[in-house]
């Protein structure tokens, strides 16, 4: 197989985040969404420069020519990106400009320029100005003799050129100074007004005000600019005793670290713009124009502002599943039957009860649990450990420091946990730890029973509000074999054991994918029931990528739903006929890995954390399982199976990499995430709940 079967990494995201401006773009959806949608994808453009092309740019700099297997080099990669970046600018630019401030104008939300301002708000302003914003600014002079200043990332900086104030200053070179907006502040101000809401950029408010900054000076000039930095992090943790510290200087690394991008407001002449640029040291395809706001995200005020319902999605509070609404203590009903759980439709308090069921239980002995990314410093789940701890139980919590940037919350966290006298392991030497699993070991009348909770997501009782994602609480005794094992793996010495359910990488996950796949080849080269159903993230692995085109070549019809980055390159005559991919963004980020082969008319479903990518499977710790209830695996085959019924939010992916919209065209309209909510809601015959789920409290077995 040429390396032409596989499509680009990074232009397979980029096409994704085009998906996410789509949403932003479709009129169908709500304002306020759509203005939402515009924040995320300008957010994810973000990282996908500090990280992705911050990695191009160090196999660039290192004289790397090896391609990718779709056969481009590191500098056609950048080249490529360039380009596709432009024309999603260009398009982001109309829709700001065009859609989505007079739509907004329309609703009564003004974003108002400073020369739209009346003579009363002009008042207020002045105040504001000298009350709240011009104590904390720090105007940075640049001599050009000395070295540029560090200017944070992710900051808008606005650049002054300025001459003396006094006769025959025409004559001289005008002086740059530079002013940050402040970052502690609301980036978008609030006028007042009774009738409408108005609103204007904090950085305007300021370009308004920069000559009391600068008395005896002449503005020439003022354009905003602001920096993406490398946030690549270089570890190496082999040997190094302290690795917390190694983390957190790295991270102030991050902070002023290489200028990956440069926006600047397309209003800024070519000459400021050189002395800029000569300043940062940058190249001039890390320069990029922009005519929308250089940081969007001030715009979720305007999203979330109170009053406009009716601008947003309706609600939709997450549901109780049947098996909890009984008088029973959580870990009764564990014991009694497996319970699946489909966030966010399915709510995410029992996993919360279920943790602080643990550590409020005075037969609770040990928890034991991964974490990844949680809700920060209110965390639930975070503070049940910590109460654990407290009080006297073994707490053992495996913290994931490397969770991108999410790393200095979770050294907090792990500092709380480790004073509160839990064990606390900061992953694994040479690996990421992204396994989702909670053991809890409870003293019971029949001895000690463990109980796990496995899942596709992270313990973030927030995200799994926007997040879908699929989890499975168990008693089963192999399940709680397989869980000791697992912690004992890695936090200690021991070998891997041989698992009764559970699959681990980087410890043949991979082998276990392909040996699933050729089986699926083998039942279909034998004319049996053969198909392969697999719900992800992100499909890259070139070794599994070959594996599906050989087993589609064998006849298995396989269907895949990978929200991001695929390289799989479907409908290839010859080569890729028999399989078929789609992609889904709504409303809320489809994040579960779901996988069925349906193995001759028997068929086995697994849960996952792991992506099909090399890090996943290579270079991070990750768990897959099967789910053997009937009735669970049931649920999880049925949603996949209206996943690739949704004929409103899908995109099919073609063979040359583009998406193309699916439409009902006359059939009836389906949208998967409206048809999961509303059938679980029939399905638990009880009204939704947004406030938390009162269980049984535990009483201590006699």
């Amino acid at each position: 197989m040429g390396e032409s079967l596989f499509l680009n990494r990074e232009a397979s995201w980029l096409e994704f985040n085009g998906r996410v401006l789509e949403e932003a773009q479709d009129r169908e959806n709500p304002l306020l969404e759509r203005l939402r949608f515009y924040c995320i994808f300008h957010s994810n453009l973000d990282e996908f420069f500090m990280v992705r092309v911050a990695s191009l740019l160090h196999l660039i700099q290192e004289g790397g020519a090896k391609t990718d297997h779709a056969g481009l080099t590191p500098h056609e990669q950048l080249q490529g990106i360039l380009q596709r970046v432009r024309a999603l600018e260009e398009a982001s630019y109309d829709l700001y400009q065009r859609k989505l401030l007079p739509a907004l104008a329309a609703e009564g939300i003004r974003i108002v320029a400073p020369d739209e301002a009346t003579q009363s708000e002009k008042a207020y302003l002045d105040a504001y100005f000298s009350r709240e914003i011009y104590p904390v600014l720090t105007p940075i002079a640049i001599d050009p003799d000395s070295a540029f200043p560090r200017l944070a990332g992710l900051t808008v900086n606005l650049a002054v050129l300025l001459v003396p104030d006094k006769e025959k200053c025409d004559k001289e070179e005008p002086r740059l100074a530079v002013v940050q907006v402040p970052g502690g502040m609301p980036g978008l101000c609030r006028l007042p007004d009774k009738d409408e809401i108005r609103k204007m950029w904090l950085q305007d408010v300021l370009r308004d005000h920069l000559v009391l900054l600068f008395p005896g000076n002449r503005i020439l000039e003022v354009a905003g600019f602001r920096l993406s930095r490398d946030s690549e992090l270089e570890l190496d943790d082999e040997g190094r005793y302290d690795y917390v510290r190694m983390l957190e200087s790295e991270l102030k690394k991050r902070k002023l670290a290489t200028p990956i991008r440069v926006e600047y407001e397309a209003r800024m002449t070519a000459g400021l713009l050189s002395r800029i640029q000569r300043g940062l040291g940058v190249p001039d395809w890390a320069l990029v124009p922009v005519g929308r706001p250089l940081e969007p995200r001030p715009l979720l005020s305007v999203v979330d502002l109170a009053g406009f319902d009716r601008l947003r999605y309706p609600p939709r509070p997450p549901l109780l599943p049947a098996a909890f609404a009984q008088e029973k203590n959580i870990f009764e009903i564990i014991r009694e039957e497996d319970v699946f759980l489909h966030h966010p439709y399915d709510s995410f308090d029992p996993v919360v009860e279920f943790i602080h069921a643990a550590s409020e239980d005075p037969d609770v002995l040990a928890i034991k649990q991964t974490l990844y990314r949680t809700s920060g410093p209110e965390s639930p789940v975070l503070d049940a450990l910590v109460h654990a701890a407290e009080k006297g139980k073994q707490v053992t919590a495996l913290v994931e420091l490397t969770a991108r940037f999410d790393e200095e919350r979770n050294i907090v966290r792990a500092r709380d946990l480790e004073e509160a006298g839990a064990n606390v392991i900061y992953g694994i030497a040479g690996l990421k730890v992204h396994a989702k699993i909670m053991l809890v070991v409870r003293r019971e009348s029949g001895g000690i029973r463990r109980y796990v909770h496995l899942g596709t997501g992270n313990y973030n009782e927030r995200t799994a509000r926007i997040y879908t994602d699929m989890a499975l609480l168990t008693a089963a005794d192999d399940f709680g074999s397989d869980a000791s094992g697992f912690f004992n793996t890695i936090t200690g010495y021991s070998e891997p054991p041989a698992f009764n359910r559970l699959v681990m990488a980087p410890l043949g996950m991979r082998d276990r994918l392909i040996s699933l796949i050729q089986r699926e080849a083998d039942w279909a080269r034998s004319g049996q029931n053969a198909g392969i159903t697999a719900k992800l993230n992100s499909l890259v692995d070139a070794a599994l990528i070959r594996e599906l085109y050989a087993a589609g070549n064998a006849g298995v019809p396989i269907r895949l739903n990978v929200r991001g980055i695929c390289c799989l390159r479907p409908g290839v005559p010859g080569i890729s006929e028999n399989i078929r991919v789609i992609s889904i963004v709504d409303r809320y980020l489809e994040h579960s890995r779901a996988f069925v082969f349906h193995n001759g008319g028997n068929p086995e479903v697994y849960l996952s954390s792991a992506d099909w990518m090399p890090r996943n499977l290579d270079r991070r710790v990750e768990l897959m399982f099967p789910i053997v209830h009937e009735g669970a695996r049931n649920k999880i085959v049925e949603a996949l199976k209206i996943q690739f019924a949704d004929n409103q939010k899908s995109r099919m992916l073609k063979p040359d990499g583009s998406y193309v919209r699916l439409r009902a065209d006359g059939a009836e309209p389906i949208r998967a995430q409206t048809y999961l909510y509303g059938r679980l809601k029939e399905e638990h015959h009880q009204a939704s709940t947004v406030t938390p789920v009162r269980f049984v409290p535990i009483e201590k077995t006699k």
